[in-house]
């Protein structure tokens, strides 16, 4: 063994009950906090994110494109299914996949309610996967139901849990649609399936339904829909494939990110990131000035054994070694105990939900965790490498310390 680890082995081994001993533990506490709360502040930032785009993604893609249309903005020109992106989509490894989907403006009447909604119509190619995670009730729409063979589309429609609380429906229901055109063409829909996204943008007016049937209101051929949904790989390279696109659009269509769409959640998000990196930089500034204070009250303790070990003829470099050996076993003990806490508080709100939240304000009904462990080995290394350069500072006292009068020193 070296001769840093054993004199540092032995200064551990020689705490209990010492003065030492309870600075020791203040200090593996401050590291041990830290690195818990940078641990589930990063899994609830990822959830929050994470949680929040998935809901957005249902109803509106990371990169839609659409034929201008003039006055209602949910009334949309037709685009052809063939055109210049839709040849290239297939050549591009950034784009997981997109669908073809059609929006329509129309009121729902039962007998005693109306209400207005946008139809969003979907073929057979639309996420169906994704979207069953908010459905709550019923089943998903059904493109061959027996009920509307005879009319080439499907009058099933999935409306959400506030619009049918608002006019009183439940799934297997019938309800009335009437279309926002002159004339109005009413269509008899049977409600399949609720969901409920808690977000109040989409479950206040969107029902989704058969794109046949947006296409038939509209008077257009199978050929032609009303908007490309398009979904990338990696969203952090939404505007470079954006600029790509773009020069591949005629002169009628027009794109929107979906960063453009809902601007005020995106900014909310950036916020969230900016309040967590303040954060965590607070509280490793506190744990670092925290583990400098301990490491000095530890060397001052010790004065007598610094001022023997020089008398003897160690060199400062090691001297300082041999306290940087016991500073960095506080800091690993804090790492141990701080990864415990941190990562058991994140299963338990996963599994058990304990902490509830208003869905009203944060579009969601629990505080949601996502482990990923590349950022929580990330949050590891940063703490050990910025301890350990800290620890750096306190020991350069050594070097001061004078042989005669340190072993002169009482306590």
């Amino acid at each position: 063994m070296q001769f840093p680890s054993f004199i540092a082995k032995r200064i551990r081994h020689n705490e209990a009950g010492s003065f030492s001993a309870t600075v020791s533990r203040i200090g593996i506490a401050s590291i041990a906090i830290g690195v818990a709360v940078g641990i589930i502040a990063f899994a609830v930032l990822l959830g929050f994110k994470q949680t929040i785009q998935q809901k957005i993604f249902l109803f509106g893609a990371q990169i839609n494109i659409s034929a201008f249309a003039m006055g209602n903005t949910y009334e949309e020109g037709p685009l052809p299914i063939k055109n210049p992106v839709s040849e290239q989509l297939p050549k591009m490894p950034e784009i997981a996949r997109w669908q073809t989907v059609a929006m329509k403006s129309g009121i729902l009447k039962t007998k005693d309610e109306i209400k207005g909604i946008v139809l969003k119509g979907v073929g057979k190619d639309y996420d169906w996967k994704t979207f069953s995670k908010s459905l709550v009730e019923g089943r998903l729409v059904g493109h061959k139901d027996s009920s509307s063979l005879k009319y080439g589309y499907s009058s099933e429609i999935v409306i959400s849990r506030k619009i049918a609380s608002q006019l009183r429906l439940k799934a297997g229901d019938d309800v009335i649609m009437y279309s926002l055109q002159n004339p109005p063409r009413p269509r008899k829909l049977v409600v399949c399936g609720i969901y409920d996204t808690q977000m109040e943008e989409f479950d206040n007016t969107l029902i989704i339904g058969d794109l046949a049937l947006v296409q038939r209101l509209n008077g257009w051929g199978p050929d032609s829909v009303g908007t490309y949904e398009i979904y990338l790989k990696d969203f952090e390279k939404l505007d470079d494939i954006s600029n790509q696109l773009r020069k591949l659009l005629p002169p009628a269509v027009y794109l929107q990110k979906v960063t453009s769409s809902f601007p005020q959640i995106f900014d909310w998000l950036i916020l969230l990131d900016r309040n967590t990196a303040v954060f965590l930089s607070l509280i490793l500034f506190v744990a670092c000035f925290n583990m400098i204070s301990i490491l000095l009250v530890m060397i001052m303790e010790r004065t007598p054994l610094i001022g023997l070990l020089k008398t003897l003829g160690s060199p400062n470099r090691q001297i300082r070694m041999v306290f940087f050996r016991v500073g960095l076993h506080m800091v690993r003990k804090g790492l141990l105990i701080g990864n415990a806490v941190g990562l058991l508080f994140c299963w338990l709100q996963h599994q058990f939900k304990i902490i509830p939240l208003d869905p009203v304000n944060y579009y969601m009904d629990t505080v949601p965790i996502v482990f990923d462990w590349a950022i929580f080995a990330l949050i590891n290394v940063v703490t050990i490498i910025v301890s350990g350069l800290i620890l750096l500072i306190p020991t350069l006292i050594i070097t001061r310390i004078q042989p005669i009068k340190a072993l002169l020193f009482k306590k």
